[in-house]
């Protein structure tokens, strides 16, 4: 199973806090520590210039050097860094510094000459389907190749209410692509684990290290515990989900030998 931490910008552009998180995703289960990468330069002027964001932009904004560090903090410490890109000058850097795998989020879903790229340059891609009607999910899957896309059911507003989660388009999901996950935007883990139960082959959560950090994203992000939670019980649950047929077992074998009939009458 794919545990992805969704660091994103939470660090803020502290390198010493971004490989903080690194380090304690790493040592709690993650297997991939994701970020963001975009160039403030190409932002279109929208709401994010006068709510805060466009600063937050600036602050977390990722040069090469940035990533290059960070890639370089995940194999030290045996995680697999990733990070979303928003648009083809994004892509044009990402892959100077790995080729492995990369995510399309929600919004780009439908930014087909980005996904197209994608393809062309990276081993395995995910693609969150936030936002984005089931007609287009459709196209998506005659777009995309099916033996390396793994499309994430998501949905797009944080925190996602329970009542809104929509686990069960999963099971749609899982009949046009080979691989599915759950990008998920729920306060906690429990969400997740129920997500499990759909034949998914990864979980996404925001991650930080500390949720009174500035940002939107760290107040709802799951916390080192919380993922060391989700990491066992995912171990937990695939240790009781192997097959041992229908048989008896060796190791009842005692038990049938040395207790059955072991009082007359």
């Amino acid at each position: 199973m794919i545990v992805i931490a969704e660091i994103g910008w939470n660090h803020m552009g502290d390198m010493n806090l971004a490989k903080q998180m690194i380090v304690e995703a790493a040592n709690n289960g993650a297997t991939h520590a994701k970020f963001q990468s975009w160039s403030v330069s190409k932002l279109k002027p929208g709401s994010w210039d006068t709510d805060g964001r466009r600063e937050i932009y600036e602050k977390a904004e990722l040069t090469l050097q940035d990533h290059l560090y960070l890639k370089r903090i995940c194999d030290e410490n045996g995680i697999e860094f990733m990070s979303s890109v928003f648009s083809l000058r994004d892509v044009e850097l990402y892959k100077n510094v790995t080729t492995k795998c990369v995510k399309i989020p929600s919004f780009e879903s439908r930014n087909y000459p980005l996904i197209k790229k994608c393809m062309e340059v990276f081993d395995k891609v995910f693609i969150s389907v936030g936002t984005t009607t089931w007609e287009e999910v459709k196209r998506l899957s005659k777009v995309a190749d099916i033996n390396k896309t793994c499309v994430m059911h998501c949905v797009s507003t944080y925190p996602l209410d329970p009542r809104n989660a929509n686990i069960g388009k999963l099971k749609e999901l899982n009949r046009l692509f080979k691989w599915t996950g759950y990008s998920d935007h729920m306060q906690g883990v429990e969400s997740a684990k129920v997500a499990l139960e759909f034949k998914i082959h990864a979980i996404e959560k925001h991650f930080t290290v500390d949720t009174t950090l500035p940002g939107r994203d760290n107040k709802f992000a799951i916390l080192p515990n919380q993922l060391k939670d989700l990491s066992d019980y995912i171990k937990l649950r695939d240790e009781m989900m192997i097959d041992r047929g229908l048989d008896l077992q060796e190791v009842e074998m005692d038990s049938r030998i040395n207790y059955s009939g072991r009082f007359d009458g």
